[in-house]
């Protein structure tokens, strides 16, 4: 990881929030638990995926609204915040889990970065690759299910990234090119 990303993971507040973002198979999973790992300090953070909270393959817009409406909005103002986690084998909401307010918190997904979501965090993570080895390396980790899907979830993702032009926000920017 670069240094610049270092220096922001030091300069974040006891209670920051760093949001990471881009595409499918860009590396933004890979990246949060390097982060987790690697993180200074006894303040370990929270994670949150969003992979965790979509409600299902349609679920990109739903699950962008969620993490504002439940987390990162309620979080900003010093009030309760918790997300709902989608339960993909019965196709329907799971359990809540409550955040701590006091760590920081580091969310991961795509639509991290949306609009709304965007303000409410001091370091703003985007991560790219090729399209083709993003692609493969989506299928690798998720196999066929994702395959059935995978034109119907990157439709809603361009229609994402056409509407909020999240890379913009982005306080640090990576590009992915190893090999899948």
């Amino acid at each position: 990881m670069t240094a610049t990303l270092w220096s922001a993971v030091r300069a974040l507040p006891d209670a920051g929030v760093m949001l990471i973002d881009g595409p499918s198979g860009a590396g933004k999973s890979t990246l949060a638990d390097q982060l987790l790992a690697q993180w200074p300090g006894s303040r370990r953070p929270t994670l949150v995926r969003l992979d965790d909270i979509y409600p299902g393959w349609a679920g990109l817009d739903a699950g962008i609204l969620h993490l504002n409406r439940f987390l990162l909005h309620p979080r900003s103002l010093g009030a309760e915040a918790a997300w709902q986690r989608f339960d993909w084998s019965k196709e329907a909401p799971g359990e809540w889990t409550t955040v701590e307010g006091t760590r920081p918190l580091i969310v991961e997904g795509c639509g991290a970065m949306a609009a709304a979501n965007a303000p409410l965090a001091q370091v703003r993570v985007w991560i790219d690759a090729d399209d083709r080895v993003r692609k493969q390396r989506a299928l690798d980790r998720d196999g066929e299910v994702f395959r059935a899907h995978w034109d119907e979830w990157d439709s809603e993702w361009a229609e994402y990234v056409n509407r909020d032009r999240p890379a913009r926000r982005a306080t640090i920017r990576f590009s992915s090119t190893e090999k899948a």
